[in-house]
């Protein structure tokens, strides 16, 4: 069974089915809405394939890539902010507006993945890509 053939099976678009349950003898025979000579296109998502970036900013120049990833491209972005914390307290307080803007005016959402001496991990995703928390 092809790709094409589980997924009309899945969506219950098989054959046996359609015709049985819309009372129609055969696959589309009595309907008149499918011509055998019309050409289908496919429907194709806008963005195939994400790629999820992992930066550790150095400047809040590395954090205007990370608001462009995140905006422009749809990417999630997994950041190490624990160099911008080293760094001083007014680079890390820039980096924090960075993020609340993206969550509140571009509906990002972001999670804190880790936090110790090394590392301060978060991942932001775009409003398209949702994020689930299990415990």
């Amino acid at each position: 069974m092809s790709f094409t053939d589980n997924l009309k099976k899945s969506l219950g678009f098989e054959e046996d089915n359609f015709g049985s349950a819309y009372g129609v003898g055969d696959y589309g025979d009595d309907i008149g809405f499918i011509d055998e000579e019309e050409e289908f296109t496919s429907i194709s998502p806008e963005q195939t394939f994400y790629e999820i970036i992992l930066i550790r900013p150095k400047s809040v120049d590395d954090m205007d890539y990370v608001f462009d990833q995140i905006v422009e491209e749809n990417n999630p972005v997994i950041l190490d902010l624990k160099f911008l914390e080293k760094q001083g307290e007014r680079e890390f307080r820039q980096a924090g507006e960075i993020l609340k803007l993206l969550r509140s005016q571009y509906g990002a959402e972001a999670i804190l993945l880790s936090q110790a001496e090394d590392k301060n991990l978060i991942i932001v995703t775009p409003s398209r890509v949702k994020l689930v928390r299990k415990e």
